[in-house]
């Protein structure tokens, strides 16, 4: 026995332990598959597996049933992806990430399958959890595989949904997709530069008509002659074995993915908002469970809101637009009596201040913020000659300010600096105003005199 590594055309490795066979011919699939049945024997089931052709694709379970989530399928090599070993079968329930769908999991051979991946070939790529639990099964072992149920459903609903809402888009607002992601956000780009929300709204309820409609989807794959007759709404992405998505007689377009088999097992398809993408327009969707756990969740918080505000969820909008109403006008009276304290503590600094020999002053005002002592500070700074050392007391410390009037010379940042070192706190600025923050008990009178001299 000897040690093969081979070469999928243009894609990843696949190493197998075996009697070597011809480079670059060999039995195929079910050629693998007949050789490793006519022997238990795990050298012949090995030996069978290092017939493996240079080119090979896996055969997909899903293509026929989208609702197949158990399968039996026997392991033909390892392989690897982005340096990972792999496991390759000779037929797979799997769906591995493509055309913006993303891979199934579920668990192979009683281990957890974390990705699935193709290569150009059109090889399927099983990627296990094996942590812990030894090697990787091995080529001609005969595996179970169970699909996650409820991820595969997810993933048909999104994606039938995105059929169907990009047919909707071209018909009603003209935009193509150009592509389009179906992860935890879902996402169409249009070759539309922008989107009219008024459309966009009016496609969203055509798709769920559609839905309503319970109109049969099939996927199959055309001839040629069938294929050049059909009203693609895309053109296909490759040249040969092209499979194509039929809704109805709503929508055609040529897919790979997991599909719904009726437009009733959607559910439903949200439009969540509309945006611009790197200069275009992009629809946010959502549909099937996904959407519908969305929306019980939004309701969720709705009836939430009503019980906080002792109102029906159908009040709530009501209810903050008055809080916010009510809000703004307590902010604007706040700003108002502020204001009016700003002058009154201005006019009663301004006479100490015109009594000081220096024409400087220094203050503590209980809770007084930044906003309140800039505008003391504007107040007293209109005397050319003033310098004003002002301290707002609040719990969690000391908001201080120090500013100059026009003619003063006086270096307010590096004072500042100064005082921040000694008082353990922070602050700087320019040598005409500087701000900071010092630790709540700082007396800050005591703090300028020391540092004045």
């Amino acid at each position: 026995m000897m040690a093969e590594t081979r070469d999928f055309m243009g894609g990843p490795r696949l190493s197998v332990d075996g009697d070597a066979g011809p480079p670059a011919r060999g039995p195929g699939v079910a050629g693998l598959v007949a050789l490793a049945n006519e022997s238990d024997s795990s050298a012949a089931r090995v030996s069978a597996a290092c017939y493996f052709p240079r080119t090979m694709s896996t055969e997909r379970l899903y293509f026929d049933d989208p609702f197949l989530h158990h399968f039996t399928a026997r392991v033909v090599a390892h392989g690897t992806w982005n340096g990972a070993t792999s496991v390759v079968l000779d037929r797979t329930a799997f769906y591995p990430e493509a055309g913006g769908q993303m891979a199934d999991h579920g668990v192979l051979g009683g281990l957890a399958v974390r990705d699935v991946q193709v290569d150009d070939d059109g090889t399927v790529h099983h990627l296990l959890d094996v942590s812990g639990t030894g090697p990787l099964p091995a080529p001609g072992v005969e595996l179970a595989g169970v699909v996650e149920a409820e991820r595969r459903r997810a993933h048909m609903s999104l994606h039938t949904g995105q059929h169907m809402l990009s047919r909707a888009l071209l018909d009603i607002a003209g935009a193509a997709t150009v592509s389009s992601r179906l992860g935890a956000t879902c996402t169409i780009d249009t070759d539309q530069d922008t989107l009219d929300e008024q459309r966009v709204a009016e496609a969203e309820a055509h798709v769920n008509a559609i839905i309503d409609a319970d109109l049969p989807i099939r996927a199959f794959f055309p001839t040629p002659e069938e294929l050049a007759a059909l009203p693609l709404r895309r053109a296909p992405k490759v040249t040969d074995n092209i499979r194509v998505i039929q809704v109805g007689d709503f929508d055609v377009s040529p897919c790979g993915g997991t599909h719904c088999t009726r437009t009733g097992q959607v559910g439903m398809v949200r439009v969540l908002g509309v945006e611009r993408y790197k200069g275009k327009g992009r629809v946010l969707f959502s549909a099937g469970p996904r959407a519908r756990r969305e929306l019980w969740d939004e309701a969720g918080t709705l009836r939430a809101m009503g019980r906080a505000f002792t109102c029906g969820p159908s009040e709530v909008p009501t209810v903050v637009e008055k809080l916010r109403r009510e809000l703004t006008e307590a902010r604007e009276a706040l700003g108002a009596a502020r204001a009016r304290l700003a002058e009154h503590t201005a006019v009663e600094l301004a006479a100490r201040l015109d009594a000081s020999a220096d024409k400087h002053v220094v203050a503590v005002l209980d809770g007084a913020g930044p906003e309140q002592l800039r505008a003391v500070a504007t107040r007293l700074t209109s005397r050319p000659d003033a310098v004003v050392f002002l301290a707002g007391r609040a719990p969690d410390g000391l908001c201080v300010l120090i500013s100059r009037g026009a003619t003063s010379s006086f270096g307010c940042g590096a004072f500042l600096k100064r005082a921040a070192e000694a008082a353990g706190g922070r602050g700087g600025g320019r040598p005409e105003h500087a701000e900071g923050r010092l630790p709540p008990g700082t007396d800050w009178p005591a703090i300028v005199t020391s540092l004045r001299g």
